[in-house]
């Protein structure tokens, strides 16, 4: 053996091979319903866009819930700001955007120039082709929209009031 030997006597000799304990919430596919039965479950109030994804507003600001890839296997919670902002702002825009992408894991934050404004958007992605825990996704979820809502409060701080406004047709949740 080439354990010393008070490790050993401390152990009562060889240790024994720990059995791991059998999964008893296994990875299933993810699918639009699992989300949707999450967020239920929450109580949060959402609807499904026109192209059949989930959506509702937190703090004011847009998320979705998007199932993405070839077998819908990618969980993406994507948020919009509720504000925007004047084209002129990009540069002060992209300097805190990057601050945040470079600071932090969660969320990915980038800028998009719409209808002659920019719009800021949040996103937490995952790929699940193995498959999910209910547990899993509800961590992702939180994530997604924890790290958004958080991120764009960090925003309403930084950056100059613009003169977008809320979405109306969800309530908030």
């Amino acid at each position: 053996m080439t354990s010393p030997e008070w490790l050993l006597r401390v152990l009562g000799g060889r240790p024994k091979p720990v059995k791991r304990p059998v999964r008893r919430d296994p990875p299933t596919p993810l699918t639009r319903e699992r989300i949707a039965d999450h967020l239920r479950a929450r109580g949060y109030k959402f609807a499904v866009d026109d192209d059949g994804d989930l959506t509702g507003t937190w703090d004011g600001s847009r998320f979705w819930f998007l199932t993405l890839g070839d077998e819908a296997e990618i969980l993406q919670v994507r948020g919009r700001w509720h504000r925007t902002l004047p084209v002129d702002q990009r540069a002060a825009v992209g300097l805190a955007l990057n601050d945040w992408n470079r600071e932090r894991i969660w969320p990915k934050a980038y800028v998009r120039e719409e209808e002659g404004t920019l719009a800021l958007y949040s996103e937490v992605s995952a790929d699940l082709e193995a498959g999910v825990t209910d547990r899993q996704l509800a961590q992702l979820l939180a994530c997604g929209l924890g790290t958004g809502v958080h991120m764009f409060t960090a925003l309403d701080a930084l950056l100059p009031a613009g003169d977008g406004a809320a979405d109306e047709d969800i309530p908030d949740n």
